[in-house]
């Protein structure tokens, strides 16, 4: 073809090209009246059934963990919500009871509300509750033993009117009193805690650091502190002091106006 030839081909190309906006609309595929439209408007398939009209993730896409070509994560479904813990037994009164009743019977020191709330998976008001039936049923019965509060927890204590028999039993000849001063000395601390080891002596009359080592010593008294003008040792009664009297707090100890002096002023003096 020459070149003249050529140029008159384009040119009819040209005068015979349309835009794609003029064109017409391509007609629509008929549907065959003899399958239900639903069928029809299913996308294509191959012949083992997949459909054809997506295309597969290639393998990369596969290895990387699902992750699109433009590195946004596909869509994962909802988690799953953790199940929810079952909740504890409701214990009848009689388990209640017996359970209580087994556990305050091998402990060593008082054990609090809560805690045997936590233990038996109860609430605590029912179990302070059914304590104080308890205890209430020990002492209307007159065993040889109570339930009573002390330091802050609950634990099971013989009798008063038993104390004889019970020390016979248990000191068998062996005494292990405190001395009269200890006692004393033991008695300031209850009263004046916290307070310095000069105060005490001065109460006393005496020097009172040896009486007060052997009360540390025995787990009744502990230092709980330093006082902020002469910067002394503070002295405070324990835990085991409360338990040993059976007491729950140090507000529980008996007025102190009765043991006083006669001449008050003499000793409120000394005191300070």
């Amino acid at each position: 073809m020459s070149d003249e030839e050529r140029r008159d081909s384009l040119a009819d190309q040209a005068a015979a090209w349309v835009p794609p906006w003029e064109r017409p609309a391509p007609p629509k595929p008929a549907l065959d009246d003899s399958r239900p439209a639903a069928e029809q408007a299913q996308p294509p398939t191959d012949d083992a059934g997949r459909d054809v009209s997506t295309p597969a993730r290639d393998e990369s896409q596969q290895a990387s963990g699902g992750a699109a070509a433009d590195g946004v994560p596909p869509k994962r479904g909802r988690r799953r919500s953790a199940p929810e813990p079952v909740p504890a037994p409701v214990l009848d009164d009689a388990d209640l009871r017996g359970a209580l009743e087994a556990i305050l019977l091998v402990v060593d020191q008082p054990v609090s509300e809560l805690t045997l709330a936590e233990v038996l998976e109860q609430e605590p008001r029912r179990v302070g509750a059914m304590l104080d039936e308890i205890a209430a049923g020990y002492t209307a019965a007159g065993h040889g033993f109570d339930l009573r509060r002390a330091a802050g927890g609950w634990r099971l204590y013989t009798r008063p009117e038993y104390a004889t028999y019970v020390e016979r039993f248990v000191l068998d000849g062996q005494s292990v009193r405190l001395t009269q001063a200890a006692l004393e000395t033991l008695a300031v601390v209850a009263y004046r805690q916290p307070v310095t080891r000069s105060r005490i002596s001065a109460i006393r009359g005496v020097n009172c650091d040896g009486v007060l080592r052997t009360l540390v010593g025995r787990g009744l008294v502990e230092e709980c502190g330093t006082e902020a003008d002469s910067g002394a040792f503070l002295y405070r009664t324990t835990t085991m002091f409360l338990e040993k009297l059976g007491l729950n707090s140090v507000d529980d100890l008996p007025p102190l106006a009765p043991f006083l002096p006669d001449d008050v002023e003499e000793f409120a003096d000394a005191t300070r």
